[in-house]
């Protein structure tokens, strides 16, 4: 049976989205974007769309799971407030649908990622590149973060449910940039 799993990364001016179909060990990409929202908008407003816009991810795709990045703690209190509110939003969208909420701190999804829990966007980028075998950039790397997210629930759920593929997965990418190079030593530049 195939799993579908959508990734959020949350965000009030650019929300970050990924969608993953899994079916035992293989993974293939099915979308990745963003919804961009003006700052000009009421923020409302732009709750509203954040909304909306998840509502038709789930409509559209028939996820069986959903994944979030957890809000980061910063020093401004008013963008914390503000995050919380857009991951607010995703989550009743998704709870709306019937799906049942994880949500994964920034760090561990780039540690389950690249194998470093303070990995840069970039690297969080050629990682997913090399995992699900596309080479499309997009313009905002939010994209690839609500991607990511999706792909680590995939190794979470595996890991925890105790699946050969799941627990090999998850340490090819606990391994990170090290298992990237001895994989492929055709690939990198000296």
């Amino acid at each position: 049976m195939e799993t579908i799993i959508l990734g959020i990364d949350p965000g009030t001016l650019v929300m970050g989205y990924g969608l993953v179909a899994a079916q035992g060990k293989k993974v293939r990409l099915l979308t990745m974007d963003v919804l961009k929202l003006s700052p000009k908008m009421d923020s409302y407003e732009r709750l509203h769309l954040i909304h909306q816009k998840v509502s038709l991810l789930i409509q559209t795709y028939q996820p069986t799971a959903f994944a979030i990045e957890a809000p980061f703690f910063g020093k401004n209190v008013q963008s914390m407030l503000k995050l919380g509110r857009a991951q607010g939003v995703a989550i009743a969208a998704a709870m709306h649908a019937g799906l049942t909420v994880r949500e994964y701190p920034p760090k561990t999804v780039k540690q389950v990622i690249t194998g470093k829990g303070n990995a840069d966007k970039e690297q969080v980028l050629k990682m997913l590149q090399h995992i699900l075998a596309f080479d499309v950039r997009p313009e905002y790397l939010d994209a690839t973060d609500g991607l990511a997210v999706a792909l680590c629930h995939h190794y979470q759920a595996n890991a925890i449910e105790g699946t050969t593929g799941g627990r090999r997965a998850a340490q090819k990418a606990k391994n990170g940039w090290a298992a990237f190079i001895a994989d492929n030593p055709g690939r990198v530049g000296r």
